[in-house]
């Protein structure tokens, strides 16, 4: 009987280390797996001290790119660290592009496209500092987490003269011109425009303007797993500048922009 026991005692200690060791021996594949089962299933009780996000934005007067890092100040308070770079454009602003010839299979092709009576392009690079506070948790996985948000800092314009490449009468050839008001005449004729600039055409004589910018908004998470951030945030902005920005030649230069924008994001929490 003693011997029974004893048998069975050792098998139950053998299946007990057998057990130990073999869930010691996990992947870290098989680790993460279950570590994002659990946030799954208590989405409620996790909480991360930092954020980073990717986003892009359209503006009613332009579009952006930006990054976030995000940090927890409070129990429903996120700081943010702003980075955007974007464009503003002019409402008036019409592209086009014109015919310039015949390729062997007899099909037209054209040169870059234009913005007929553009005079400058207007970029802006934008480091801000800002909160965004947690109004509506997501109560579930399936749910959509709701913030407000208000941020601001410092803007700098990077205006970038708009070039042409025109037809000169005079020469009977071609070149690359930006607006001035001693070739006004030749820059407005429609007659006398080949094509528009390439992206990297005026880079060497932007100059720059530094302003402020404010910006307030909504966003709306609805990430199935609380460690990743998918997200859609619509609001207002603006901006002033220290000097008025020239867009287009027959359009009057301004300090102050604004407008609403919807931007898509996405990025992890830690």
């Amino acid at each position: 009987m003693k011997k029974i026991i004893f048998i069975g005692a050792a098998l139950l200690l053998s299946v007990t280390v057998f057990a130990q060791e073999n869930s010691s021996h996990l992947t870290s594949r098989e680790l993460k797996k279950i570590k994002r089962t659990e946030l799954l299933r208590n989405p409620q009780n996790n909480q991360y001290d930092h954020e980073f996000d990717v986003g892009g934005r359209l503006n009613t007067n332009g579009w952006s790119a930006y990054l976030d890092y995000e940090k927890l100040t409070g129990d429903v308070t996120h700081t943010i660290f702003q980075f955007e770079f974007g464009e503003i454009k002019d409402p008036k602003e019409n592209k086009q592009a014109r015919q310039q010839g015949v390729d062997i299979f007899g099909y037209p092709y054209s040169g870059h496209s234009f913005v007929y009576g553009k005079q400058n392009v207007f970029y802006q690079a934008k480091l801000g500092i800002g909160q965004r506070r947690i109004v509506g948790g997501k109560g579930n996985k399936n749910g959509v987490e709701v913030s407000a948000i208000y941020l601001g800092g410092i803007s700098i314009g990077l205006v970038k003269p708009y070039y042409l490449e025109l037809y000169d009468t005079t020469s009977q050839g071609a070149s690359y011109q930006k607006y001035t008001t001693e070739n006004a005449n030749t820059f407005l004729n429609p007659n006398n425009i080949l094509a528009g600039p390439g992206f990297g055409k005026g880079w060497s004589e932007v100059k720059f303007v530094p302003g402020l910018y404010a910006r307030a908004g909504m966003r709306f998470d609805w990430a199935e797993f609380d460690q990743f951030v998918s997200a859609v945030e619509v609001g207002v902005d603006g901006e002033i500048y220290t000097q008025k920005i020239n867009i287009m030649v027959n359009n009057p230069g301004k300090r102050f922009y604004y407008g609403a924008y919807v931007s898509l994001l996405f990025g992890k929490r830690w």
